[in-house]
This record gives structure tokens, sequence and C-alpha cells, in this order.
């Protein structure tokens, strides 16, 4: 019964986040004629579409941040990743605009090709060439003054319940290059309600808990300090996902 029951609700957070995406794809559609002059209009729809689709579920995130976070400033946002409800997290946690970083695939869906067509940054991680172009363009947005958000473990793991994997560097090579902080994020359970795509397990209403540790600025490093700063702000994530109940 509550397999079956995780699996109904699976297919409702779908089709409400389907159902508001679609309310918007004539906007959407309009606005992606040209999106570097309607960047800041596609990021807002993005954010009602996940407040509402999450609310219809009855999933809902609430924040606890470790300092206060001056959200004029662009950051690169490196929050751990175990579920497709880490995207939705962030979308609501960032008033300002911001951009994703994420895997090409991502193109093939519905919903979220519209934004990686746009706003976002696809990135094949098998290519060398891909990457390299992807983060020219981030260091590109992030000049601007726009936000990033990648996660740095690149991918969601196998096992449940889910580990923290090891980070890449690229996100904190470009922190360095461009002097933008890093902002670490620890999404803490959204997996107990939704894991990775939600396939094996269903998902359920709750509250997805996020903690957001203080920024790390990194203004006066050199790009030989990009390992120092990747082991640290994993070691931030992973001792405060650990005090939380994180596996």
């Amino acid at each position: 019964m509550v397999r079956m029951f995780r699996r109904l609700h699976r297919f409702l957070y779908l089709a409400a986040v389907l159902v508001f995406f679609l309310l918007f794809y004539p906007l959407l559609a309009v606005y992606a004629k040209n999106p570097e002059r309607h960047y800041h209009r596609i990021i807002r729809c993005r954010r009602i579409i996940g407040f509402l689709s999450s609310t219809f579920a009855g999933i809902w995130y609430r924040f606890r941040f470790e300092t206060p976070v001056d959200w004029s400033r662009a950051y690169i946002i490196c929050p751990n990743h175990t579920s497709n409800l880490d995207i939705t997290a962030m979308v609501l946690l960032c008033p300002a605009d911001f951009s994703f970083m994420g895997k090409m695939e991502l193109l093939n869906n519905p919903v979220t090709g519209m934004f990686f067509r746009t706003v976002d940054i696809p990135v094949n991680r098998q290519s060398k060439i891909s990457a390299f172009k992807a983060f020219k363009r981030a260091h590109e947005y992030l000049l601007l003054g726009r936000g990033m958000v990648i996660f740095p473990e690149g991918l969601i793991g196998e096992e449940f319940p889910p580990r923290l994997y090891e980070f890449k560097n690229g996100p904190f090579r470009l922190a360095i290059e461009t002097k933008t902080p890093i902002l670490p994020v620890v999404i803490v359970d959204a997996w107990k309600l939704y894991w990775d795509e939600g396939k094996q397990y269903g998902s359920r209403p709750g509250i997805v808990d996020v903690e957001v540790l203080a920024p790390i600025e990194t203004d006066g490093l050199e790009p030989a300090d990009a390992d120092r700063l990747r082991d640290e702000v994993r070691n931030r994530i992973k001792k405060r996902w650990n005090a939380v109940g994180g596996v």
C-alpha cells in the first residue's frame, strides 16, 4: 500500500510540474526568442512553476542560514545532490537571477529542456571540448553578475541511502578565476521524499530541509589553491550533512 501511494504521488508531482509548465509555456516561448533580453523573466517563471508544482504535491522547503546571505552578489552555489527535488530547492532558495550547469541529457526533458536552451548551461561531461565551452560560458555569466548553481559531485549516486561523493575541480577553479564566492549548501533530506528520479521508490509529501552555510571568499586565491578550496567546501558540507542526519 505504501509503495502504491508513493508511486501515485510521484505521478501527481510530475503531472503538476507539467501542467504548471504548460500554463507558462506561451510566455516562455515568447521569452525564448530573445533569452538575453528576457533572462530575468524566464528565471521568474521557473521560480513560480517550482513553487506551484511543489505546493500542489505537498512538498515544501525549509531554509536555514548559517549567516545572512547578500543576494546582491553573484555566487557559485555548490549543493550536494541526491534528488531531482534539489533543482527546485535551489530555484526557491535564490531570490537573485542565476543559471544551472547540468548534464546534456536535460535538454531532452520537455521542462528542463526549455531552460537549458535559454538560461542554463548544458555540458557533456564525456567531452573536454563541451566542458571547456560550458565553463567559458559560465565565466561570462559570472562576470555579468549572474550566479551559477553547480552540483560539484556531478551526479546522483546509485547507493541508497545516498552518500556524499568526491567533488569535481571545475566549480572551484571557476570561482577563483572570476573571484566569485562559493556558497555551500546542504540539502538534508530531499532523498527521503524523492530519491534520484523517483522511479524506484516513488515520492511522498513532506518538508525538504536546506542548510545554507556561510559563503567562502575566493578573492586572493590562486589557481593552485583550487584543490584546497574544493576540499574545504566538501569538508564543510560533509560535516554539516553528518550533523543533521545525513548518511
